[in-house]
């Protein structure tokens, strides 16, 4: 965040703050569920100024431009298709271009990848068929049950992007990732302000310190929302069907629903509190995030939903006033940051997820409720201040409570058998000895390691995938079919299945690293393959 405002202390012609004094421009909303946000700042004249806040699937995964074509199906943490679609308004307005994210073999049409090209993901799924009896189930819950490789990308020699690439990719993994990877991170400016999607139905609050020397004068706060899936009798799958001469289209379903949806309040900085907010929405992107123009509110945007179309953001109340977005820009007075948390401990953990518990600081050192914590996670690597920022952002909102209180969260979507950092520190405004903002306290870390999954618990074909490459090539997924119509149904068939999980991974280690052992293991694989093909279920 201060990384980007401090842009903005190249504008002439603003007025200091008082001694011990910090500018701050608070936006608070109620998000529906399951929303992509992010929030900027443009002048009376319509120049943009800022990006104050994004969410970490556009600002740190990368979903606006990583490999495949936009109009990909989607699902639970999707893993391919740049969603050009997700904020086109704000993705034509702030000045940026970066090089296009593209497939390494080119072929831009194909959800399947070779495994030469394919390192293992630490954050997206691998893609899911709705319609199969495994996939049902994590489809329903929105997890991923297996570890999945990935075809990270490189960049396209001519094209480019309005989005920035993923960051958390830390190097290369030799043989197999472009080297265009250790560029990522670098090319992205909005991982210092990328926040976990917040949850939904529960207040939030984006607090963006005013640069020291931006100008006084009026202002507009724009919130460009998105959302998969938000259909209604305009935008539906129907409109906006799954893409035709794909391999594998039936894995995940068509997500273009309603186009993003933006909302915007007019205000003044000055030297006074300025409280502003709005009910409507001000218009909608383009359904195919082709152009950054703000179409005006019509009826084939629904209002009346609560969480979708223009009600995306929810209406909320201080007591006096209703609203969907309301800024308060003002100043504050503090001169000491928050405490430390203290006490950090791991609650529980299993193989998928953890709860972490810890003690509140205060905002000013063990005094005053803190106004909120930022929370990180690193795996294969020591987490410290300076890398803090680069760590992952987690997806649980921790509601702040006074100072001595206990606080408890959980992180999901982990590994088994990972040794990951947790970095929590609690967020304040302040001012230092020369008048420029901070938010943040010091940080606390804890470490910890996820107990292995339980047998039967990983929902993929080991051996098959190591043999064949990828968990979608076409043998592997008739061979799934077959474990979950035929053998499942039966007492030796289900025993098979479990003794397989049991050995699997460790045999399918060893026959992934040589191609000789791929070659016997698809040989040997062939006669069951036969029989899947030529089996009704």
């Amino acid at each position: 965040m201060r990384a980007l405002a401090a842009l903005a202390l190249l504008l002439p012609g603003a007025a200091a703050a008082a001694p011990n004094q910090c500018k701050v421009v608070d936006v608070d909303f109620i998000p529906g569920d399951k929303l992509q946000i992010v929030a900027w700042l443009e002048d009376a004249a319509g120049h943009f100024v800022d990006t104050i806040y994004i969410t970490q699937e556009t600002g740190t995964f990368g979903i606006g431009n990583r490999p495949g074509r936009f109009d990909f199906n989607s699902g639970p943490l999707w893993p391919y298709g740049r969603r050009e679609t997700v904020f086109p308004v704000w993705a034509h307005r702030h000045g940026l271009s970066f090089p296009l994210i593209g497939f390494q073999d080119g072929n831009e049409n194909d959800l399947s990848h070779m495994a030469k090209q394919s390192s293992g993901e630490t954050h997206f799924c691998r893609p899911l068929d709705p319609n199969a009896a495994g996939d049902q189930v994590q489809w329903d819950t929105g997890t991923c049950a297996t570890s999945v490789a990935t075809d990270k990308g490189h960049f396209s020699p001519t094209q480019t992007s309005l989005y920035p690439p993923r960051t958390d990719l830390t190097s290369p993994v030799a043989m197999i990732d472009s080297v265009d990877i250790e560029m990522y991170a670098m090319l992205n400016p909005f991982d210092a302000i990328s926040q976990a999607t917040p949850l939904g139905g529960v207040p939030a609050l984006v607090s963006w310190p005013i640069p020291q020397d931006l100008p006084a004068g009026n202002y507009v706060l724009f919130v460009e929302t998105s959302k998969e899936f938000d259909g209604n009798d305009t935008y539906n799958a129907t409109a906006y069907p799954a893409p035709t001469q794909i391999n594998y289209d039936y894995f995940g379903e068509p997500y273009r629903g309603q186009p993003s949806v933006v909302y915007a309040v007019p205000f003044t900085i000055n030297d006074s509190e300025v409280i502003a907010d709005t009910q409507s929405y001000a218009g909608y992107g383009d359904p195919d995030g082709q152009d950054g123009m703000l179409r005006a509110p019509d009826a084939t945007i629904s209002t009346d939903t609560p969480g979708s179309g223009g009600a995306r953001l929810q209406i909320a109340s201080d007591g006096t006033a209703m609203y969907r977005l309301r800024v308060d820009a003002h100043a504050e007075t503090d001169l000491v940051s928050p405490g430390l948390p203290d006490a950090v401990n791991l609650v529980s953990t299993d193989s998928r997820t953890a709860t972490i518990s810890f003690v509140a600081p205060g905002d000013d050192g063990d005094v005053g409720r803190v106004r909120g914590y930022e929370v990180r996670l690193m795996t294969a690597a020591t987490m410290t201040e300076a890398n803090f920022a680069s760590a992952t952002p987690i997806t649980s909102t921790v509601v702040p409570e006074d100072p001595g209180q206990p606080q408890q969260f959980t992180v999901g979507d982990l590994l088994p058998e990972t040794n990951y950092m947790i970095g929590i520190r609690a967020l304040d405004h302040w001012s230092d000895a020369e008048g420029v903002c901070h938010d943040a306290g010091p940080l606390a870390l804890y470490s910890f390691t996820t107990p292995e999954a339980p047998v039967g618990s990983v929902d993929a074909c080991f051996i098959a995938t190591a043999a064949y490459g990828s968990i979608m090539a076409g043998d592997v997924g008739m061979l799934r079919r077959f474990r979950d119509a035929v053998l499942r149904n039966s007492v030796l068939g289900e025993l098979a299945v479990e003794g397989y999980y049991t050995f699997g991974p460790a045999i399918a280690g060893m026959i992934g690293e040589s191609d000789l052992l791929r070659a016997t293991t698809r040989d040997l694989l062939a006669p069951l393959v036969a029989i899947a093909r030529q089996t009704k279920w």
